[in-house]
């Protein structure tokens, strides 16, 4: 199937003919102009699902997905050993950029994911 583009201007000439939606799917194509000059115009940019066009699909969000389970022996000590080793990666490519604070917090937030406590 073919494929159509839409362009600044496409979105421009669709608002003066009154059209306030557009129906998106894989077939329509928005340039990053378009996209914005319909948001910036109002137009109702329809589509099947709730992805924005050329938005990146981020599975580490979706909370629908089954979390990995790890293993339950000796976690303390285990997420300890990972505090270490990430604290040291960080430390030996960002310097003091970063602070301890910040660091326990991302390591504990994604050991929660990963129901590692």
């Amino acid at each position: 199937m073919t494929k159509e583009f839409y362009t600044e201007r496409d979105i421009e000439d669709m608002v003066q003919r009154g059209e306030r939606r557009l129906m998106i799917n894989d077939d329509i194509i928005l340039t990053d102009l378009a996209y914005e000059k319909a948001k910036r115009l109002g137009v109702e940019l329809l589509q099947a699902n709730d992805t924005p066009p050329s938005a990146p699909t981020r599975p580490y969000i979706n909370k629908t997905s089954p979390k990995p389970t790890a293993p339950k022996l000796q976690t303390s000590s285990k997420i300890e050993a990972i505090r270490a080793n990430v604290k040291s990666a960080v430390r030996t490519r960002l310097g003091s950029q970063v602070s301890d604070e910040l660091l326990d917090r991302i390591i504990d937030r994604v050991a929660a994911e990963l129901g590692i406590k």
